[in-house]
C-alpha cells in the first residue's frame, strides 16, 4: 500500500497522544509502589483516579469512532495480515471496549487500585487479611460492574476479563488446556516425591548478603540481553515490569538474604518482560504493532528466560564461577551439580513466584479457580483465606500457616488484575513450544549458552515475536511462529526430560 489513507494518519496522531497521557500514568504508579511515602497514597490515588479519567475521555471520543468507520475495509488497508490493517483493528477492539465502560468506573476503579496496592502491602507485612478485606470487596464489585459493562458472547463474567489479557480466551478453553496438563503434574509430582532424591535446599538459605546479590542480578540481566540504557531495576514489595515508554523500561525485584534465588530468578523473570518490551517497535508506539501481543506471550517471555534458561545447567555452566566468587563462604563448598539441582528442586511450597517449574502451574490453577468463585459470587471475599487453604490442601498436599504465605503473597488482585492468572501457564506452554523452534532453528542452544551467548536466542525472539507486536492474536502467533497449534506436549516434553534425569526417574 503506498498511501495511507488520511483517516489512518489522523487515527495514529490521537492514538499516539493517547499512549503518551497513559504513559504519565505508568509512571506515576511505577512510583507508587517504588518511592512513595505511605502518607502519599490518597493523594496518588486521585492523581491517577483523574489521568484514568482523562484517558477515557480520549480513548472514547466520538472522533475516533467516525475515523475507525471511514476505515472498514481491510483490503484498503493491505488485508488482514498487514501491520496497518492490524493496528486498526486494535484500535476497534480497544475503542469499543472503552465506549462500553462509563468514566465514573474507569476512575474509581483506578483510584481502588492504588489505594488496595497500598492496603495489601500492609495487610501483607502483619500476615492480616482482615486489613485487605474490606478493599478486595470493593474491587470484586467493581470487576463485577467492569464485566457486566464488557459483556462476553459466552455470558461468562469471567470471560470478559480474561479477554482483556488474553484476547478471545474462554474459561472453557482454559479449562481445556489445563486438564490434562494438572494430571500429568499431580503424576510428576508423585514420581519425584518417591524417587529417593532430595537436594539440600539449606544451600539457598545460606548468608547471601543485599549488595551482591543486586550486583548479580543487574550482571545477569545485562548477559541476557536487558538494555540498562533504556530501563532500571529497583526494589518494590512484589517484583514487577512496567513499561513506561520507549527507552524507558523499569524492573523491580526484592531481596532476602537468607534466600539467594528468590532476586536472582525474579530478575531473570522480569527481564524477559523487559526484553519483550524493549523490542517492540519505538516507532509504532500507541498502535497495535507496538505493544506486547497478549500477556500469555509476555508471560512466555519472561518465564523462558526464567526457567528454560536460568534454570539450565548449560546457563550456570557459564554463571556459576562468577555467582560462586560473588557469594564464596555460600558457595564455596558447593559444585555446580549439586548447586543445579538444588536450584531445580521440586516440593510443594508456599510462594509462587519462588516454586519450581513442575508445581509452579498447580499455584495458577488454584488462582484461577478461586477468582472465577469470587467473580460468580460462589465465593464471597471474606471465606477467601479458608477456600484458599482448602485449595492449597488439595493442590499440594499442606495448610498454609498464615495468610501472608496464603492469599496475601500476590498482588495481583489489590491490583485488579483479576484475569491475569491463567495467563502465567499459558505463558508456560507457550515458552516451551517457542523454545523448541528456536532450537531448532538456531542449533543447540545449550552449548551457545555454555560459551554465555544469550544474543542469538534474544534476536531470535525479537525477529519472530516481539517485532509483530499485536499483528497476530496469540494463537495465530505460535502457528506462524511454530507451524503448529498450541499445545502442552512441548512443556511436558521439557519437564519430563529435565526433572526425570535430576531425579533418575
Amino acid at each position: 500500500m503506498e498511501t495511507l489513507p488520511a483517516a489512518y494518519t489522523a487515527l495514529v496522531e490521537r492514538l499516539k497522544e493517547l499512549a503518551v497521557l497513559r504513559s504519565c500514568a505508568s509512571l506515576l504508579s511505577w512510583d507508587e509502589q517504588t518511592h512513595l511515602p505511605p502518607h502519599g497514597a490518597e493523594h496518588r490515588a486521585n492523581q491517577l483516579s483523574l489521568l484514568a479519567g482523562l484517558c477515557h475521555d480520549r480513548a472514547t471520543d466520538p472522533a475516533i469512532g467516525d475515523l475507525l468507520a471511514q476505515l472498514d475495509d481491510v483490503q484498503a488497508l493491505g488485508g488482514h495480515a498487514a501491520p496497518v490493517a492490524a493496528n486498526v483493528r486494535e484500535a476497534r477492539r480497544n475503542y469499543e471496549r472503552s465506549t462500553r465502560l462509563p468514566r465514573r468506573l474507569v476512575e474509581e476503579l483506578s483510584r481502588v487500585c492504588t489505594l488496595s496496592q497500598q492496603a495489601w502491602v500492609e495487610a501483607r507485612h502483619e500476615s492480616n487479611f482482615a486489613k485487605f478485606q474490606p478493599w478486595l470487596t470493593q474491587m470484586i464489585d467493581l470487576k463485577r460492574e467492569e464485566a457486566d459493562a464488557l459483556g462476553s458472547s459466552t455470558g461468562v463474567r469471567y470471560d470478559a476479563l480474561l479477554d482483556d489479557y488474553e484476547p478471545g480466551a474462554t474459561v472453557a478453553q482454559i479449562q481445556g488446556a489445563f486438564s490434562p496438563l494438572r494430571e500429568t503434574l499431580v503424576e510428576l509430582v508423585s514420581a519425584i516425591r518417591s524417587s529417593g532424591v532430595q537436594p539440600d535446599i539449606s544451600i539457598l538459605e545460606r548468608h547471601y548478603p543485599t549488595d551482591r546479590q543486586k550486583s548479580l542480578s543487574l550482571d545477569a540481566a545485562r548477559m541476557i540481553g536487558f538494555d540498562f540504557q533504556a530501563g532500571r531495576l529497583d526494589i518494590a514489595a512484589h517484583p514487577f515490569c512496567s513499561s513506561i515508554g520507549p527507552g524507558d523500561c523499569r524492573m523491580t525485584t526484592r531481596y532476602n538474604e537468607y534466600h539467594f534465588s528468590g532476586s536472582l530468578f525474579g530478575t531473570l523473570h522480569e527481564s524477559g518482560h523487559g526484553i519483550y518490551e524493549q523490542g517492540l517497535s519505538t516507532a509504532d508506539f500507541g498502535l497495535g504493532t507496538g505493544e506486547a501481543c497478549s500477556l500469555g506471550i509476555h508471560e512466555s517471555q519472561s518465564r523462558m528466560w526464567e526457567n528454560l534458561v536460568g534454570r539450565s545447567l548449560a546457563f550456570w555452566e557459564f554463571f556459576y564461577p562468577q555467582t560462586q566468587s560473588a557469594f564464596p563462604d555460600a558457595l564455596g563448598n558447593v559444585s555446580l551439580q549439586q548447586f543445579h539441582q538444588v536450584i531445580n528442586d521440586v516440593r510443594p511450597s508456599w510462594i509462587r513466584v519462588e516454586a519450581d517449574e513442575v508445581t509452579y502451574n498447580l499455584h495458577i490453577m488454584l488462582r484461577f479457580e478461586i477468582e472465577q468463585a469470587l467473580i460468580s459470587g460462589a465465593l464471597s471475599v471474606a471465606d477467601v483465606p479458608g477456600a484458599w487453604n482448602d485449595a492449597f490442601s488439595r493442590y499440594f498436599g499442606m495448610t498454609p500457616p498464615n495468610d501472608a504465605l496464603g492469599c496475601l503473597q500476590d498482588v495481583h488482585w489489590g491490583a485488579g488484575l483479576i484475569g491475569y492468572f491463567p495467563t502465567y501457564s499459558l505463558g508456560n506452554m507457550y515458552a516451551s513450544q517457542f523454545f523448541e523452534k528456536a532450537n531448532a532453528d538456531l542449533g543447540d542452544l545449550n552449548e551457545q549458552f555454555r560459551r554465555g551467548e544469550f544474543h542469538p536466542l534474544r534476536e531470535w525472539l525479537k525477529t519472530n515475536i516481539h517485532s509483530h507486536g499485536k499483528r497476530y492474536h496469540a494463537p495465530q502467533l505460535v502457528e506462524v511462529v511454530t507451524g503448529q497449534p498450541l499445545s502442552s506436549e512441548p512443556l511436558l516434553r521439557h519437564l519430563r526430560g529435565k526433572f526425570g534425569q535430576l531425579y533418575r526417574l
